[in-house]
Formats: C-alpha cells, sequence, structure tokens
C-alpha cells in the first residue's frame, strides 16, 4: 500500500478472477479529487449510477434483471463511453453489472465504492466484511461501518468523474438504504431514471410519481418532492420492450450532454 497523502492510499487488489483492480483508501471528501486521479482518470466523462437491490432480490427478479443488465445497460455503457459506479459488492445489482461487464467483454471502467470496514480485503481483518464484485476494475473505499455510509461518497464520486459531462443514476428494485442513495444524487443535481416493474422501491417510488394524489410514506415523501422540485425524475417500464428502454435511456443521456455542452 503507497500512502500518497494523509487522506489517501493507493495499492492494488486481487480479484477471485485473476485481475488486479486499482483502489484507493480516502478519510476525507478533501481528498476525492485525489483519488480519483490517483486511479487514473482525467477530465470528464458521462456516468451512470447503478443503486437497488443487494442481498433481497428474488429469483425471478434477479433473472429479469440479469437481462436488463447484458441486453441494455452494459451495452449503453459501452457504446457511449461511460463510467459505471456502484456499490462494488459481489451481490444484487453490483454483482449484475459486474457480470454482464464481462460477458459483454466491455472495456468500460466500473468503480466501486463502499466503506472500508465492509470490503473484503487483506487490509481488513473485520469479518463481517463483504466480498469485492470481481470484474470491477476500481474501488474507492471511503470511511464508514455501516452500509449506507457510502451513499454520499457514490454521489460525490460520480460528480467527480462526469464533471461537464451527462450523468444519471438507475434505481432498480431496492430498499430503505436505496432511499439515501437516491436522496444524495439529488443532493448532487443528478436525475434518477426509475425502472418500473424491478419491486420493492423501484415500484414505489413510479406509482408515488404517476400518482401524486395517493399516500407516501413518510419518509419517501420528502425526496419525491425534493427530486420533482429540482433534477425531476425519468420512469421507464421493465414491461416494455429493452429495445425501447435502451433508446430512451440513450437519448436521455445525449440530451444532457448537449445541454451541457450548450451552456459551456
Amino acid at each position: 500500500m503507497q500512502v500518497l497523502s494523509s487522506l489517501l492510499c493507493e495499492f492494488k487488489l486481487s480479484l477471485s478472477t485473476g485481475r488486479v483492480a486499482q483502489a484507493v483508501a480516502v478519510d476525507d471528501r478533501a481528498g476525492l479529487q485525489d483519488a480519483i486521479a490517483a486511479l487514473g482518470f482525467q477530465g470528464s466523462r458521462p456516468v451512470l449510477v447503478i443503486v437497488g437491490g443487494a442481498g433481497n432480490l428474488e429469483p425471478d427478479d434477479y433473472a429479469c434483471l440479469e437481462n436488463l443488465f447484458e441486453e441494455s445497460l452494459a451495452p449503453l455503457a459501452e457504446e457511449l463511453g461511460m463510467v459505471v459506479v456502484d456499490g462494488g459488492t459481489d451481490i444484487g445489482v453490483m454483482q449484475l453489472m459486474g457480470r454482464a461487464r464481462a460477458k459483454l467483454g466491455a472495456t468500460f471502467p466500473l468503480v466501486g465504492v463502499m466503506p472500508f470496514e465492509k470490503a473484503r480485503i487483506p487490509q481488513n481483518p473485520n469479518p463481517r466484511s463483504k466480498a469485492l464484485e470481481p470484474n470491477h476494475t476500481h474501488f474507492i473505499l471511503v470511511p464508514g461501518s455501516e452500509w449506507g455510509d457510502e451513499s454520499p461518497w457514490i454521489a460525490g464520486v460520480a460528480t467527480a468523474l462526469s464533471g461537464k459531462s451527462p450523468s444519471a443514476t438507475i434505481l432498480l428494485n431496492g430498499g430503505n438504504a436505496s432511499i439515501v442513495d437516491v436522496r444524495a444524487s439529488i443532493a448532487d443535481g443528478r436525475p434518477v431514471v426509475v425502472i418500473a416493474g424491478t419491486g420493492r422501491l423501484a415500484d414505489e417510488l413510479a406509482t408515488a410519481i404517476r400518482h401524486p394524489e395517493g399516500r407516501v410514506r413518510p419518509e419517501l415523501s420528502p425526496v419525491i418532492e425534493t427530486g420533482l422540485r429540482s433534477v425531476g425524475f425519468a420512469l421507464f417500464d421493465l414491461s416494455k420492450s429493452k429495445t425501447q428502454f435502451q433508446v430512451g435511456l440513450r437519448q436521455h443521456m445525449l440530451s444532457r450532454q448537449s445541454l451541457a455542452l450548450a451552456k459551456a
């Protein structure tokens, strides 16, 4: 492990696939830009943030999402030269993205952001740590000992990577922890794309946005109100064709890129 500053350490991680990923550990948000640079990222690139279901995906939901990642999300990330950012563990939507990238033979960077104390790495003796998804290319390990501590960091990493390029957060399935992810993306000015039909939080949000007259649980209401008032939500329905979904998401990203260039 190479200590680059009091806020930043850089090291390599040998993964179960035999690959070696670049990793940095940061102690403070002040070191985030240095962490991005230490991983070799320069300039700005479009960014896709993946949040949602981790350990509570039903087998049918997992199979359905597997097709979505392999046929739409990973190919689109490759086509548009995106950097994909997620939680980095070998479970749920993070596992799905890693496996889809590997199956496609894609080259887009896949960056996992997770609490240092939750990462199963040689430098961390915590027996309750979780395995890293082995197809990720980069990891940023951040302060925190609980799941959810990484949420504002995921949003911050995506903002630092995207710069003036477009970015979006994709919500698929998800539970209470994903509310924190959605809130963090909105706070960073990033629109949230809700994939209806994937279950749990995503379906709950989609229903609430489509039917504002309905009742919404107290912890979700301010997230919806803030999102609609600021960056907005985009809704896609999984029951529609995957081609429609991919075309719609591509147009969403490209339109935001055009807007960013117009403001430059």
